[in-house]
Order: C-alpha cells, then structure tokens, then sequence
C-alpha cells in the first residue's frame, strides 16, 4: 500500500477499474478545475462512487486512481477525456480542503498483475454474457470478445453492465479476477431473470 493524497471525481454508477479506460465529458466548474489541477501536476484523479446524492455525500469505502491518458479542451470550457485504470485505492479520511473538488486520504494498491481464468470459468462468463445481451436486446461483436484476455473481458464486462451503483461496486471490491467473474455471472443472472419476465433492470 502507498499512502497518497487523491482529488476524487465522485460520480455514481461510473466504474473505472485498473488497466481498462473510462471516457468522461466534464462540464461542471469544480470538475474543470479538478482537471486543471490534475494537469498541471501528476495527470491523476480518483474515480469513486458517493453513497447518496448531494455535492457532500458519504462516499464508498474504494475507488480507482486514474491517469488523464488523452484530454481534449472545449472552446466554452469543458472537456471530454479519457482516463486510464491505474490502481484501487481506500479511503482513510476526507480531508478539509479549500478547492472546489473534494480530496481524501487513501490507502493506493500496488497496480495489479495480469490474472487468468481457467478454461471452464471464461466459457461460463461469456455464455451468460450471450444469454444477457439477447435478454436485454443488445448487439455484441462475439468475435472480438472472444479475441479479449481474461482481464479484459471481465473488466471491461463490470464498466459497461447495467448493473445499479451499489452492485457495480462489489465488482470493484471483488479481491480478485476470479471472484469478480463469479458476481458478473450471478449478476447477469439475476437481472436477465427481471427482463424475461418483464420487469426492468437494475439499474
């Protein structure tokens, strides 16, 4: 663990996990000035979910330091940028700060090694992937997920389900790849069983 100090970007139901990437369009001032600030020192802000709504509400237990990998300035002021996954952190502490954009204390992982799944264990992924793409009418190109590595596929499967913000984040806090895998299943599950039997999603 590295103890850092992390300007944060609280924003509901956007996961960001190492090695994968989150585009993001920012528009309101503090979140400018968040950006300004991260360029002009290290090009890191901290992707985490808040608990409730309010520009100060209680914030989850973990998040993911991100690194501006491509940024993009608007005439009027606003940005659209891509952040790269770098590694989990967890909150120690909120800190009293004079800046538009919260900061915390954290705890900042070690940026993890490169996992695998067993043979049976990525077939059972993308099999209810496929069961859960039908179910909720999307279209997926099945031969470039096939072509993802392990890491990838389930990282990448954690950013962009539908799953509501609390879900997401056990995803997030899952120890490993393997353990992550297995909640997406049983998520995938559970939210294709609502949409076959007509209700909606979780999120």
């Amino acid at each position: 663990m590295n103890r850092a100090r992390v300007s944060i970007f609280p924003l509901s139901g956007a996961l960001l996990l190492p090695g994968m990437e989150l585009p993001l369009h920012i528009f309101e001032p503090r979140y400018r000035a968040l950006i300004h600030d991260a360029m002009a020192r290290d090009r890191r802000i901290g992707m985490i979910q808040p608990r409730a709504e309010g520009d100060k509400a209680a914030l989850f237990d973990m998040g993911c330091l991100g690194h501006i990998n491509h940024i993009e300035a608007l005439e009027d002021g606003r940005f659209n940028i891509i952040l790269k996954g770098l590694a989990r952190f967890r909150v120690i502490r909120e800190l009293d700060v004079s800046t538009a954009f919260r900061q915390i204390e954290a705890d900042v992982e070690q940026a993890p090694e490169d996992e695998v799944l067993a043979a049976v264990e990525r077939a059972s992924v993308e099999l209810e992937a496929r069961r859960f793409a039908e179910a909720l009418g999307y279209v997926v190109d099945w031969t470039a997920v096939s072509r993802l590595d392990d890491m990838s596929l389930i990282n990448g499967i954690a950013q962009v389900v539908p799953f509501d913000p609390a879900a997401k984040q056990t995803l997030l806090e899952a120890d490993n790849l393997r353990e992550r895998a297995d909640r997406i299943v049983q998520l995938m599950q559970i939210v294709g069983r609502i949409e076959r039997n007509g209700g909606g999603t979780m999120q």
